[in-house]
């Protein structure tokens, strides 16, 4: 048991490294200060945009809440950029916008919402293709994750759906981590049914998109309660907005080793139905 104390401790402090960073840099958020934002009258295809931030930050712009566009790769007080808004389908002619930015620290700050209004040049979303694109990400969201389950004695098949409750920003590509619930059916084993709640770090890693460690916390109200511990890897995304990762748990309950198991899993992440903070 002591081992697996030490990997539980292990975990929990690779989950909340980034709360203790996070709070360092609480303060001093970046300012921007839009300079400009035009469509020009000879030029109606084209929204320039420019501003300033009050320290040298990388910069990008989303539009309709799900449309990402980088700026400013490198840290620079001065941004700007010209869209070509013709490659963009838009849900409507009045585009909301806003401007994240990211300091040194890694600190995401953002503007106001700003919009502007798209020419008669430009073509708007169909509402089919958007009624369509929203049929299949909700059903992407409901589909179960397939799970192998390895215990002392047998192997059984499993499917768990996780949902991120609670997501905490980070940086433009992922949060910096999410707190989940997780409910899971283990087929034809004594156990079959569990709820876990746990918080998962996001540790952004260059060839991957991340590593994820996290805990959780287990229960299949019946008296059989844990502790699991889980590191994930986030391989690539799908229409960037799903990642395509791998998952292996541990779960153990105190005193009771023999109870143990083991989960491998793949399945798809997104937070983009969580709540922000």
């Amino acid at each position: 048991m002591k081992i697996v104390h030490k990997i539980s401790l292990l975990f929990l402090l690779l989950c909340f490294t980034g709360f203790a960073q996070d709070d360092v840099f609480e303060e001093d958020s970046v300012e921007v200060y839009v300079i400009d934002s035009f469509i020009p009258p000879d030029n109606p295809t084209v929204f320039n945009l420019s501003f300033f931030t009050s320290q040298p930050a990388r910069s990008e712009v989303i539009f309709d809440d799900d449309i990402e566009l980088a700026i400013s790769d490198t840290l620079s007080e001065e941004h700007k950029i010209k869209i070509d808004l013709t490659k963009i389908s838009f849900k409507s002619k009045m585009v909301p916008y806003v401007i994240y930015v990211e300091d040194s620290a890694g600190k995401i700050s953002s503007s106001e919402k700003f919009e502007f209004e798209l020419q008669e040049e430009i073509k708007m979303e169909d509402e089919s293709n958007f009624l369509l694109l929203c049929l299949f990400g909700g059903t992407v969201f409901l589909i179960p994750n397939p799970v192998l389950v390895i215990t002392e004695d047998e192997n059984y098949f499993s499917l768990t759906k996780e949902i991120a409750l609670v997501t905490f920003r980070g940086s433009f590509r992922y949060p910096a981590g999410y707190i989940a619930a997780e409910y899971s059916h283990i087929f034809k084993a004594p156990q079959k049914n569990f709820l876990r709640l746990g918080y998962k770090r996001i540790i952004e890693i260059p060839g991957i998109q991340y590593i994820s460690p996290g805990l959780n916390g287990f229960t299949n109200f019946n008296g059989f309660n844990g502790i699991s511990p889980e590191l994930s890897i986030g391989w690539f995304k799908i229409f960037n907005t799903f990642t395509v990762y791998t998952r292996y748990r541990f779960n153990f309950k105190p005193g009771e080793s023999e109870s143990n198991f083991h989960e491998i899993s793949l399945g798809l992440y997104s937070s983009f139905f969580s709540f922000y903070f």
